[in-house]
C-alpha cells in the first residue's frame, strides 16, 4: 500500500477491545463512517480472552491485545485485511499478571502488568509477530490507600515524543517511571522514578502535542496533574493538579465517592484535553492556555452509557468515542471546534467494551 493510499484509509476501521470473561465478544472491527463518526460492525473475534487494550505497530498493518488475565499474555493479529484480523500465532505470556496497556516503541512491544506491577518488554519479529520476553521490570513501593495501593500497579506504558523514553505510570505506587530504551537492542533499563501526591493513583499518561508537558490521569482522586517534561534529560516535573469534575459532584476513592477518572484525550492543536469519569459516567472538557499549564472546565458532558473504561479520539479530529464497559456501548460524539464540548451523535452496543482504536 502507497503512503498516499495508506492516509486515504486511515480512520476507516475501529477496533474495539472488550472482556471476554464478562460477556464481551473479544475483538470487534467496525467501520467508520467520516462524516458522521458512525461505527458499523462488520466482524468479530475471540481468539484471545479478555482482549481489553490494544494498539498498533507504526505502519498500522498489525493490531496487538493484551489477554488482560491472572496469566497475562499478549497477542498479534496482521491487519492484511483490515476488516478481518488473523492472528500471528498463539498468544506470548508476558510473565506478569493482568496486564491492562500495551504500545509499540522501537524494536519492542510493552505491557503495563497491573497484578504485578511490573513492565514487560517482547521483541516484535518481522512481520509483526511476538517473542518471548526479553525483559521484565519489576516496580516496587506502595501507597497510603491499603485497600487500592498495598503494592506497585502498573496501568500504563507511554512513549516520550522523543522515542528514546518510556514512561511507566504506576497507580500503586503513585509515581511514574521513566525508563531510557537502549538504542542498540530497544530493551528498557531504569532511569528515574518521579513521586507524585500520595493517593492520587495515577492511572494514564498524554503528552501535549507540542511535547513538553503531560497530563496525568489520577484514578483515585478526581484530578489531572500538570507536568513539565524534559526529553534531554527525561525528567518529569509536576506542576500542578487541576480538578476533573465541577464543584459540588464527587471526589475521589480516598473520601469514599465513587468517581474515578480513566482516560485522557489531547486535541491535536493542543487547545483541548477530554477527560472520561467512571461512576460520575461523564466526559469533561478542559480548556488549555497557550503554555499547556493551566487547565479549566468548560463542560461536563454525560458519556451516555456508564463506566466510561476509554476515551479516544478518531483521527479526523471531528469524533470523540467512549468505550462503557457496565452498559456494554461505544458512544460516539461530535466535537464543538471553537468550543472543544463534545455533542452525543451515536452509539453501537458492545458487551463489556473497553478500548477503541483507529487504524
Amino acid at each position: 500500500m502507497t503512503s498516499s493510499e495508506q492516509h486515504s484509509r486511515r480512520g476507516r476501521f475501529a477496533y474495539v477491545g472488550s472482556f471476554t470473561e464478562a460477556g464481551g465478544p473479544g475483538l470487534t472491527v467496525a467501520e467508520v463512517d467520516a462524516r458522521t463518526g458512525a461505527l458499523t460492525p462488520v466482524h468479530a473475534a475471540d481468539a484471545v480472552a479478555n482482549p481489553s487494550f490494544l494498539a498498533l505497530s507504526p505502519g498500522a498493518d498489525v493490531l496487538y491485545a493484551v489477554s488482560e488475565t491472572d496469566e497475562g499474555a499478549a497477542v498479534a493479529f496482521s491487519l492484511a485485511d483490515p476488516a478481518r484480523p488473523e492472528p500471528l500465532g498463539a498468544p506470548v505470556p508476558v510473565r506478569g499478571e493482568a496486564p491492562t496497556h500495551l504500545v509499540f516503541a522501537g524494536t519492542h512491544l510493552f505491557t503495563a502488568n497491573y497484578g504485578s506491577g511490573s513492565v514487560s518488554a517482547l521483541p516484535v519479529r518481522r512481520g509483526g509477530a511476538l517473542g518471548m520476553p526479553s525483559a521484565v521490570l519489576p516496580h516496587r513501593g506502595s501507597g497510603p490507600l491499603a485497600d487500592r495501593q498495598q503494592g506497585p500497579h502498573a496501568h500504563a506504558v507511554v512513549p516520550d515524543p522523543s522515542g528514546r523514553l518510556l514512561l511507566a505510570v504506576d497507580l500503586g505506587t503513585d509515581s511514574v517511571w521513566v525508563y531510557a530504551l537502549d538504542p542498540a537492542t530497544g530493551l528498557p533499563r531504569p532511569h528515574r522514578e518521579v513521586r507524585l501526591r500520595p493517593g492520587t493513583g495515577p492511572r494514564h499518561l498524554v503528552f501535549h502535542p507540542r511535547g513538553d508537558r503531560a497530563y496525568v490521569v489520577n484514578e483515585l482522586e478526581p484530578t489531572v496533574t500538570v507536568c513539565r517534561w524534559d526529553a534531554t534529560e527525561g525528567s518529569l516535573e509536576p506542576t500542578g493538579e487541576t480538578r476533573v469534575l465541577l464543584p459540588g459532584t464527587g471526589t475521589g476513592a480516598g473520601a469514599g465517592a465513587a468517581t474515578y477518572p480513566s482516560e485522557a484525550v489531547v486535541s491535536a492543536d493542543g487547545r483541548f484535553l477530554w477527560v472520561a469519569n467512571r461512576g460520575h459516567d461523564s466526559i469533561t472538557t478542559l480548556a488549555l492556555d497557550a503554555s499547556g499549564d493551566i487547565l479549566g472546565i468548560r463542560a461536563s458532558t454525560p458519556c451516555g452509557g456508564h463506566w466510561p473504561r476509554d476515551l479516544t479520539l478518531h483521527p479526523g479530529g471531528r469524533h470523540l468515542y467512549a468505550a462503557n464497559e457496565r452498559s456494554g456501548d461505544v458512544t460516539w460524539f461530535t466535537i464543538d471546534p471553537d468550543t472543544g464540548i463534545p455533542s452525543p451523535a451515536g452509539s453501537l452496543a458492545v458487551p463489556a467494551a473497553s478500548c477503541v482504536i483507529f487504524s
